[in-house]
């Protein structure tokens, strides 16, 4: 029971990535049929705004005349949107779905005939769709509440007899009949959008969750950590960040002394271990065999974290073997207003730790480099003699004298 509730706790609060999602799709070629289809609902929406206007007549006066040309007119600016320019940004999103739900709600409010102001709380429900692929549950759960509680005020409105029913004589009390069709609506809007929505956004934040995890640690893949990357920026942005790569030492031959299956064990135990060191804002992901990334906001000595994330791997009890890891680690300076906070900045930091972490498995692995700190100074180029042919240097080797490159993930 605890582990569902923990899950459900990490579903409430992950912060959904907009952009990546907008990304994802677009690099499937999907991005241009899904606004198509966003700008034919606009069309659909103000084909239904014309017919609900011819179906009153009369009947809604002045009132509903003009809130029909609202309406007509908020479905005509969200089909020109999606089909003539870019995808919106997350805010534009958010901006176009409480227009949608205010003028929605507002013409369910206003129209005399229930057939056409329960029709206006099945659109709040296509709009919960929308919201429940792009959005977060918690942006979801306001528009669930925005819709229930139109759907009991229309509730009301029918009870009250507000609402014309044409297939009825007026002078017929039909009180407790209209009692039971408005509880029926409100019912029915709490099965579908209160239920069935929350379900299917649930289960796709499951399916993306494990798609962006690594199956033996439970951390972040490199899909995860690109993904939480961006969400990860706003949390220091008042405080230096830092990058940390982690590589265990001669892992491979771990592997090949002791067998895979103890490799796994590690690998496991080591994942663990990072999750006590660092602090619970940090994202820690795998990003190869043996290689783990640490993104974090740095609130004392980078060198005592890295030494932190060293000894933590050092000190793994229980082993018949002592395993050790080479810790690289880069720091962006909040002071420095040359390097912003933002995505690139970060991409860059990934590079330098990176860099950093072989510089400390040069030293014989067990060890801390910091980027920036005792890094050789660049070698000058050296004029080439003409007529000798250029020789490109060989790949990048560890201690063991492997290529970097063919390192597979138990390597």
């Amino acid at each position: 029971m605890t582990g569902d509730r923990s899950m459900f706790r990490t579903w409430w609060r992950d912060p959904v990535d907009y952009r990546g999602l907008v990304e994802t799709f677009e690099s499937h070629g999907a991005l241009g049929r899904f606004k198509f289809m966003l700008g034919a609902g606009g069309l659909v929406m103000l084909l239904i705004a014309v017919l609900a206007s011819v179906a009153q007549g009369d009947v809604a006066g002045w009132v509903g005349d003009v809130q029909g040309g609202v309406e007509a007119t908020v479905a005509g600016l969200w089909t020109l949107r999606w089909w003539f320019l870019p995808w919106p940004r997350e805010t534009e999103s958010l901006i176009w779905i409480v227009l949608f739900d205010i003028d929605t709600t507002a013409n369910d409010l206003l129209v005399h005939d229930r057939v056409v102001g329960v029709l206006g709380v099945v659109l709040l429900t296509a709009m919960g769709a929308y919201v429940t692929v792009f959005h977060g549950p918690r942006v979801l759960a306001l528009h669930v509440g925005w819709t229930i509680l139109t759907s009991v005020v229309l509730a009301f409105l029918m009870f009250r007899g507000e609402l014309a029913d044409a297939t009825r004589s007026p002078q017929v009390d039909r009180s407790r009949e209209d009692l039971a069709l408005g509880i029926a609506v409100v019912l029915v809007m709490l099965v579908v959008v209160g239920v069935m929505l929350p379900f299917v956004q649930f289960c796709h934040w499951l399916l993306r969750a494990d798609a962006q995890s690594d199956p033996l640690t439970g951390l972040l893949n490199r899909r995860g950590l690109d993904t939480y990357l961006s969400s990860h920026i706003v949390h220091c942005r008042r405080e230096s960040a830092y990058v940390a790569t982690l590589d265990m030492d001669r892992f491979k031959a771990v592997n090949d002394t002791f067998g895979h299956p103890f490799g796994d064990e590690v690998l496991t135990r080591t994942a663990q271990r990072l999750r006590e060191a660092v602090e619970s804002d940090a994202l820690i992901a795998r990003t190869g065999g043996e290689e783990f990334v640490i993104v974090g906001c740095l609130r004392e000595d980078a060198a005592a974290v890295g030494e932190r994330l060293r000894g933590a791997i050092e000190s793994m009890p229980d082993l018949p073997v002592a395993i050790t890891a080479s810790v690289g680690i880069a720091v962006l300076e909040v002071t420095r207003s040359d390097n912003p906070y933002d995505l690139a900045a970060y991409r860059r930091l990934l590079r330098r730790s990176d860099s950093a972490m072989y510089r400390a498995k040069r030293r014989g692995g067990n060890a801390v480099a910091i980027a920036g700190k005792d890094e050789p100074p660049p070698a000058r180029p050296r004029r080439k003699p003409s007529g000798v042919p250029e020789i490109h240097p060989a790949a990048t080797t560890d201690e063991i004298g492997m290529p970097s490159a063919s390192r597979g993930p138990h390597s």
